[in-house]
């Protein structure tokens, strides 16, 4: 028999951007259900690397919102459990040529200008850092702020600290509306959830969950891979990409891109990513694009030539055509706010947008200027 319950606010998606939403609700003084047609962390989160990055962004909105989740970061470290595997390590930013390295010193420099911390390493000094690096490169970055977690274990305690309530194996089948077209709650095969405000935390799947009620958010999926190999000792210390990493990131083409970026993890294995391309929801294995992460990390680290790779996986970030994420009422449903579209950058994000939603959900000010993330934008282009 379906049953129907309440709260102040549902967040639909028990991924890190829907725990990090529900975590500051929670803390706002608000009740809170959480429902996923999965389990926690079983979208683009448990598919990530765990990636908290100030490194790869430009000044503007996004690097806003990453400076602001990386303090966000540092605080929910040391309230939630070790396990979350929280490590400040920093990241390195290598060039191959001098004219890669001119590029990297002018990225660098206005970074430094909008708060970043960034210290040039010249060729020589390269194996202070990482001592396994290929010889001839033409020198780096060190960004101290750059810091990793275990994503899928950063979802699950961030969820359970807020207290929230969380439904797992429920599909969301229904925005359920008014009179005036206002949110009430939504509907899932167990029944009727209601509640004054939902947020869309549906990731890669957020332009379906907006469609749900009659909203329009263009998100897209964009596959990537991640090679696994066999535990390790630490061979690589920091968080290390190529300089065109950056120049992938913030590119709109839909053929396939790699650049690697090499980390070690506490537990021993060495993860390397990453791989773009706009296929849909293939999860079909490329092999190209596994070949091209190899010899890319191997280019970077020729110790890992001999190492196994044990496993790979394949997720879906979710991409916005602007590359900044929809964060914020939507301007056409009252009651409905949007948390998604944050591509391959979410983890690192989720904070400073759960603060954000939460700050938005009970009327206070936002931590920053909101207007660049508005979901709007993409009516207003319509």
């Amino acid at each position: 028999m379906p049953t129907t319950s309440s709260s102040d606010v549902i967040v639909v998606g028990a991924g890190v951007i829907g725990a990090a939403c529900a975590y500051y609700a929670s803390r706002s003084g608000l009740s809170v259900t959480v429902i996923d047609r999965g389990p926690v962390a079983g979208g683009t989160t448990g598919a990530g690397e765990g990636n908290l990055l100030v490194s790869d962004k430009q000044p503007g909105p996004e690097l806003d919102l990453a400076l602001l989740s990386a303090r966000l970061w540092q605080e929910l470290a040391a309230v939630l459990p070790a396990r979350i595997e929280y490590e400040p390590k920093g990241g390195l930013v290598v060039a191959s040529y001098a004219t890669g390295m001119d590029a990297l010193r002018a990225f660098a420099a206005t970074q430094e200008k909008a708060g970043v911390t960034a210290r040039e390493i010249p060729p020589d000094r390269l194996n202070d850092l990482e001592p396994h690096l290929a010889p001839g490169l033409a020198g780096g970055y060190h960004y101290p702020q750059d810091a990793q977690v275990q994503p899928a274990l950063a979802a699950a305690h961030l969820l359970r600290a807020s207290g929230a309530r969380v439904r797992t194996g429920e599909e969301v089948t229904a925005i359920l509306t008014g009179a005036r077209g206002e949110v009430r709650g939504v509907r899932t095969p167990a029944g009727e959830t209601h509640a004054p405000h939902v947020v869309n935390a549906a990731g890669t799947w957020g332009g379906e969950l907006a469609a749900l009620a009659g909203a329009r958010l263009p998100v897209l999926p964009r596959r990537g891979f991640v090679l696994v190999t066999e535990p390790l000792p630490r061979v690589v210390r920091h968080k290390v990409y190529a300089a065109d990493y950056v120049a992938d990131v913030a590119s709109g083409s839909a053929a396939l891109q790699t650049s690697a970026v090499v980390e070690g993890t506490p537990a021993g294995p060495v993860l390397i990513g990453a791989s773009r391309e706009r296929v849909g929801f293939d999860r079909t294995l490329s092999v190209e694009a596994l070949g091209r992460l190899a010899r890319q990390a191997t280019a970077l680290f020729p110790v890992l030539a001999t190492v196994r790779a044990m496993r790979t996986y394949a997720g879906f970030r979710p991409y916005l055509p602007d590359h900044l994420p929809a964060i914020g009422p939507d301007p056409r449903v009252p009651g409905l706010l949007h948390a998604c579209g944050h591509e391959g950058a979410g983890i690192g994000l989720a904070p400073a947008t759960g603060l954000i939603v939460a700050r938005l959900l009970t009327g206070g000010e936002p931590p920053l200027d909101a207007g660049p993330f508005r979901p709007g934008r993409f009516t207003a282009a319509a």
